[in-house]
């Protein structure tokens, strides 16, 4: 597996994540980043995405929470600064608004079928990385989705949606989803655990009167150098993500 085939998440003299996850995340491949409301995810796919744009990889990020504002300040907050690559056009920024009649929905507050929507709006997939943050609010907000799973049909909308991310990646390009797994029930998220290729969970541990972060790494495909099993991180401000050394307790 040559090194051309990862892309790299940079940044190698600021932290050391690149190394931690073996030099990179292999091209063509899905990538889930799961975990509970403030185990970081949105942190995680900003560290990412920044380290991919600055290895020169272009990028889509689609939120479901933060503004075009609102995604600048917290780049910024952590020291990553994507001004520049917004303006040329190296990262497309998307604001998935579910309520307030904007992107997603209809003038008369009609709910359009979402995952549609996305998979029909071309230029977000065009990028070399596309990041959907976070996944399970835009299934949660698809009306076919929902319907789907009204009848017990999870499976059959995922694996729909699977084939079109597969078809996505099968040229080189990588799918970032994030998740929060309280929010879905088992079977919607099942089959995209099963599919994706690297599986990460942030897990938030309590240690004493100290909460720690972690990386769990579930799964990870096309690796190119050893990863390993648990990776120890913070998020601090002023200085992005932190990949912290464990001392042996």
């Amino acid at each position: 597996m040559g090194r051309n085939n990862l892309l790299s998440l940079g940044l190698e003299d600021h932290d050391r994540l690149n190394k931690e996850l073996g030099g990179g995340i292999p091209r063509g491949s899905i990538v889930l980043i799961e975990g509970d409301y403030g185990a970081g995810k949105s942190a995680m796919t900003q560290r990412f995405a920044y380290g991919l744009l600055q290895e020169g990889a272009s990028a889509t990020v689609l939120s479901t929470e933060l503004t075009v504002r609102g995604f600048i300040d917290q780049m910024h907050s952590l020291s990553y600064d994507v001004v520049k690559p917004l303006l040329n056009e190296q990262l497309l920024f998307l604001h998935a608004d579910f309520d307030s009649g904007g992107a997603f929905s209809d003038g008369d507050g009609e709910r359009k079928e979402l995952l549609k929507r996305l998979m029909e709006a071309e230029v977000m997939w065009q990028s070399d990385v596309v990041f959907l943050d976070t996944f399970d609010a835009i299934l949660r907000n698809d009306p076919t989705f929902e319907a789907l799973v009204r009848e017990n049909e999870e499976r059959q909308a995922a694996l729909e949606i699977i084939s079109f991310f597969r078809d996505i990646i099968s040229d080189g390009k990588v799918v970032v989803l994030t998740f929060d797994p309280s929010t879905v029930n088992e079977e919607a998220i099942g089959p995209f655990r099963a599919i994706a290729d690297v599986f990460l969970q942030l897990e938030m541990i309590e240690v004493g009167n100290e909460v720690r972060r972690q990386i769990s790494v579930k799964r990870f495909a096309g690796m190119g150098q050893q990863v390993g099993d648990t990776i120890g991180y913070s998020v601090r401000s002023g200085t992005g993500i932190v990949i912290e050394s464990r001392s042996v307790a």
